[in-house]
């Protein structure tokens, strides 16, 4: 396992690290937002910019990656836009997204960003591509909020990120049941053990999949998500409860 160094925080060793999701519709919003991270435990924030009303300004755009950038300092910022089919706040077609997500890897002012694996090979690659000339990280990453994949299939997912050229592979799924959440983390398990030279992230989603969250050291799983207000995706509990839990089991290990 090769773990991925983004400024003072090393992914994929040693407890889970924390991103904490800034989802705000206005510049003002998100500022106060980012000042809230940094007094909490996280080690990485994500700025949602499907959230954003003016996501698809670039001036505005931009403004509001450096007045992040400020904020947080030497806390890695990981842009993502959440496409609505992967249960994001609004939609974009496919050169729309390359144009916004290009953008964001140019900028300057990100260290991780997040591309969808459905958005195909060409979107993909061009971002992967492009962050990689400037530095930045890449999530490549799939969110199912419909159900739990078999096993096989969330390690097909996975083993075609990385082959796709993926920094950290990331996946999402929504569990109908305990042996759902069972199911994800088996696979994730399998991943680390048979396939990944890289970190990767997983998670099942809704109150259900909330141990996923947790027991990241034990499975595999080199990152989880936390809330700071307005959580991001179904499930994420308080980012102090989070660090508890993770503290405990990582004093258990």
């Amino acid at each position: 396992m090769n773990p991925v160094k983004i400024r003072n925080v090393e992914i994929g060793t040693g407890m889970p690290k924390i991103c904490v999701p800034i989802a705000a519709r206005t510049k003002e919003a998100v500022r106060k937002a980012a000042e809230n991270i940094k007094e909490t435990e996280a080690h990485v924030a994500e700025w949602r910019a499907d959230w954003y009303d003016d996501v698809f300004d670039p001036e505005k755009m931009r403004e509001t990656l450096g007045i992040l950038r400020n904020i947080l300092g030497e806390m890695p910022l990981l842009f993502t836009f959440r496409t609505a089919g992967e249960g994001g706040e609004r939609e974009a077609d496919e050169e729309e997204y390359l144009k916004l997500n290009l953008a964001a890897a140019k900028s300057g002012l990100i260290d991780l960003i997040d591309v969808e694996l459905f958005t195909g090979d060409r979107v993909v690659k061009k971002v992967i591509e492009t962050a990689r000339e400037n530095g930045v990280k890449t999530v490549v990453s799939s969110h199912d909020f419909n159900r739990t994949p078999p096993g096989e299939e969330i390690i097909a997912r996975m083993r075609k990120m990385q082959d796709l050229g993926a920094d950290i592979p990331k996946i999402a799924v929504m569990p109908r049941s305990r042996r759902d959440v069972l199911t994800l983390l088996a696979a994730t398990e399998e991943m680390v053990s048979g396939y990944a030279d890289r970190p990767v992230i997983t998670m099942s989603m809704s109150g259900l999949g909330s141990i996923s969250r947790l027991c990241g050291e034990v499975f595999g799983s080199a990152m989880t998500f936390g809330a700071a207000g307005q959580a991001s995706a179904p499930g994420q509990m308080a980012v102090e409860d989070l660090a508890e839990g993770l503290r405990l089991i990582h004093k258990g290990m």
